[in-house]
Formats: C-alpha cells, structure tokens, sequence
C-alpha cells in the first residue's frame, strides 16, 4: 500500500513538472538566452594619441588609462579620419565618411546654408541599439546640430560665427537619456540641457566640465530607483567631455599643480617644436604644461567612472571604449591644434575593454578608421545581423576579440573643407610606413610624402612625382575618392 502511494505521488509530480515546462515555455528560453553586453563610451576632444602614460613618448600623468590599456585591446594605429570635432563625431555616429553622412566641415552658422549637420533620418549606431532593447544615454558634448536663428543665448553664438544649439528629442538618435550641449568651451563652468529641457531652458554649473559629468555618468550607472534607464535592459552610455579642448587654463589647479615643477626642457624634447621665440613655438610652450593637466584631469574622472564600474560588478558585461574625436598638434608643425596631415592631429587613443571577452594587447598594425567604430560596436554587442549594408566602415569585432579577420592595409584621411566647396583642404592615404597627403591652400596644391618609420617626426617632405610608392599609392586614393562622392582633384 505504502509502495503504490509513492509510485503515485512520483507519477504526479513527473506530470506537474512535465506540464509545466509546455505551459510556460517562455521562461526556459529566456534563461538559455545570451545578455547583451552594456556598452560605455568615453569620448574626449583633442586628445592626441601620444599624450599617454602607458606610450612613453610624452611626461603625461595618466594612471587610470594605463591602468585600463593594461586589461585591454589598444589600437596604437587608430586615427581620426577628418581630424575635426563636428566630421569625426558624425563619422562615429553613422559609420560613414563625411561627404556621405553631410558632415564634412564643423557644424556652425557659416556651414548651415549647406545642409552640414548630422541628417535627422540617418541611422545611427545608437538607433540601432534603441531599436534592439538597449536603453541609451548622452552626457556632455555634441556638437552635430546647425544653430539657427535666433541663436542660443550663450558667449559663443554672439560673435560673427554662431556655434552652440540645443538638439531637440526628435535628433537625438535613439538616446533616451540626455544631459549636453552643442558645443561650449567655458570648461570651468558649463552649461547643458537636461533630458526634457526646452531650447531656452539650459542651465550651467559651477564645477570643471570633465568632473561634473563624470559625476552626472555615476548617476546614470547607479540609476536610484530606476529613474535613469530600465535595469532589466542593456544600456549604451557615451560621456563625452571637451578638455584637453582649449581653452586649455581652464583646468583645476589641482591638475596643474602636478606639473609645477617639471622642468620645460623636458617638455620640448621632439624635433617638431619650433623654436621659443616663434609664435607656435612659444604657442607650445605657454600651454603644454596646462594641455597636460587637462589630460590629467579627464584621466582622474575617467578613473572615476571606471571604479565604479568595477566596485559595481558593472564590468562583468560592460564594453568601455575610451577614445578622442581628434588630437591636437598645441604648435608643432607651425600648426596650432588639429585639422591638418600630421601625426599629432590625426593619431588618438583607442582603447577597448570587455571583461572575459578581449584579451589585452597593445596593437601597433590595424590600420582601424573612425567608421568601422559603428559595425564593430555592433559586432561585439552581437548583432551582427542588424548592421546596415550601407556603411563605410568595417566590423572589427573578431579581430579585437579573437584576432581573426582581414586586416585593412590603408587608411584615408580628409580635411580642412571650405563647404560648399570640396575641392578644399587636404586629402590623403597612410600606411604602416608611409604617408601621402595633397594639401590645398589658397588654391596652391602642396604635395607630402612621409616616412612614418625613418621619419616619425614628419620632418622631411620625401615626395616626387614619379616615384615608386607615389604611384603605388596614388591610385587607392583616387578610387577612395571616387566611393566617397569626393570631388578632390589631385594633381
């Protein structure tokens, strides 16, 4: 009797538990489900590649980011293709190089007439996230929306060029969460439009830009009841902070006082300085050490973020990138910041952390570009299937997770275009070893060759007209110019 109880009690629960997995199906999928990984995006301005603890090429004091290139992929290669804000932060966005994604000059009041800012209808990496269950956020600079009259109350819409705009929620490309401006570089104290602000309704703050939106991400991430973003979603978040932009004094002391006593000459050690008494010569020498500090200061609230996402557990399934839209040459060159061919402008730090995913590596031959940025997000968030078939860039994700994957073996770059007119500016293409850029000013067309390798410096013009790597890459620019709707004449 005992026997048949618990047979029959075994064949009931058998049954139950038998029902219960036909019935409610749903649930064991949704635990044999993959999580998407969060993404976290530290965008900083003229921040050149070289200016980094961890490179040795330069007495700048970052020991967060060394911290984080330790445990990470680092692109040593990586460049801004337009070493400019508004071209390369668009380039970011859509995966496209300028004069296909209508940013090819920065956005302000003279480029308007011309249709420069990033197309309402474009689709942004950040749409497709939105649109695959991903909460978003924005924090800090965007500078992709043409001001328009009549032009925002702020100190750098009052003079012959308006800058700054609000971006209203139906341009904010998928990012629920907003707290930015257009473009404002009064670092010390800032000014924003929160999520639901109107355009009249900003606000500053009396605290260095850097630190405040650091603080504004750590709210983001620790998201107090629930209020930022919904928890049971994955989330993109980009804080983008404009020092080591210029106004360069306009840095906590506490910053500079860490450079107080380096002494200059330790400080003018690369032969691309020009000399004290020329005006970027002592252009360099009046601002290196504050240039630092600001490097300094973004590395101090970068470490900030990155902390918590630690203490958090956050980074268990977090990919963090941090990375520049351009450099900046501060004078080298006769050059006074960016938007130009060389090496300081154009090279920036690209550093990608995911936790159990990527191994470390210090990664001195990808040839990456600003577009394959998009796809390889994508990639890496595992949707590969929802890249659009359009873009400019390419997925990179197999070659930092694995190491598999072709390799480019070039890379162009553009800038300094005069809208409408694309005819302007400069053109190139850049290789592991050599550099090849046609420059036109004032309707004069220079040409440079560089030995990257022998000349790293960029301090001897090695261009002929017939030689041998001339033509060799000549013709990859060409056809470059041609699938980018460029009408660049070359010589």
């Amino acid at each position: 009797m005992k026997l048949r109880n618990i047979s029959a009690i075994i064949f009931t629960l058998t049954v139950i538990v038998t029902i219960a997995a036909f019935v409610n199906p749903k649930k064991k999928k949704v635990v044999a489900e993959k999580k998407h990984p969060n993404i976290l995006i530290i965008l900083v301005d003229q921040f050149r590649g070289q200016a980094l603890g961890f490179e040795g090429k330069e007495p700048v004091i970052t020991p967060n980011l060394d911290l984080l290139a330790k445990n990470s992929y680092v692109g040593l290669q990586m460049i801004a293709n337009y070493p400019v804000c508004s071209p390369s932060r668009a380039m970011l966005m859509t995966g496209k190089y300028p004069l296909k994604n209508h940013v090819y000059g920065n956005v302000n009041s003279n480029t308007a007439p011309y249709g420069v800012e990033l197309p309402a209808g474009i689709t942004c990496w950040s749409d497709v996230l939105k649109a695959n269950g991903y909460d978003n956020g924005y924090i800090g600079k965007w500078h992709l929306d043409s001001p328009h009259k009549p032009y925002i109350p702020t100190y750098n819409n009052e003079g012959a060029v308006a800058w700054n705009e609000w971006t209203p929620p139906d341009r904010r490309h998928g990012f629920d969460y907003w707290y930015a401006y257009g473009t404002y570089d009064h670092h010390l104290k800032p000014m924003y439009w929160d999520t639901k602000a109107s355009r009249d309704n900003f606000h500053y703050e009396n605290e260095w830009g850097p630190q405040h939106e650091a603080t504004k991400a750590l709210e983001f991430l620790r998201n107090d009841n629930n209020s930022y973003r919904d928890k049971n979603k994955p989330f993109a978040l980009v804080v983008s902070m404009n020092p080591p932009h210029s106004d360069y004094e306009s840095v906590p002391q506490e910053y500079v006082d860490l450079y107080k006593n380096v002494p200059m000459a330790t400080l003018l050690k690369d032969p691309n300085i020009p000399p004290a008494g020329t005006p970027m010569g002592d252009e360099y020498r009046k601002n290196v050490k504050y240039y630092y500090a600001c490097i300094t200061g973004v590395d101090t609230q970068a470490g900030r973020i990155l902390n918590y996402l630690k203490q958090s557990k956050l980074d268990d399934n977090t990919i963090v990138i941090f990375m520049a839209d351009h450099g900046n040459c501060l004078g080298k060159h006769d050059e006074i910041s960016k938007n130009n061919i060389y090496e300081e402008s154009l090279r920036i730090p690209f550093i990608v952390q995911w936790k159990g995913h990527i191994k470390p590596k210090m990664d001195n031959v990808a040839l990456m570009n600003v577009p394959d940025i998009y796809p390889t997000l994508l990639g890496l968030a595992g949707l590969n299937n929802k890249i659009p078939g359009d873009l400019d860039g390419s997925s990179m994700a197999s070659y930092i997770t694995n190491g598999q994957g072709k390799l480019g073996n070039e890379q162009y770059l553009l800038g300094a275009v005069v809208p409408p007119n694309t005819n302007t500016g400069f053109r190139g293409i850049r290789t592991l070893k050599y550099k090849l850029a046609y420059v036109r000013k004032n309707k004069v067309l220079t040409s440079y060759l560089f030995d990257l390798k022998n000349d790293p410096f960029e301090l001897n013009n090695i261009y002929a007209e017939n030689d041998s790597i001339v033509k060799r890459l000549r013709p990859s620019l060409q056809e470059w110019l041609k699938k980018t709707n460029d009408k660049f004449l070359l010589p």
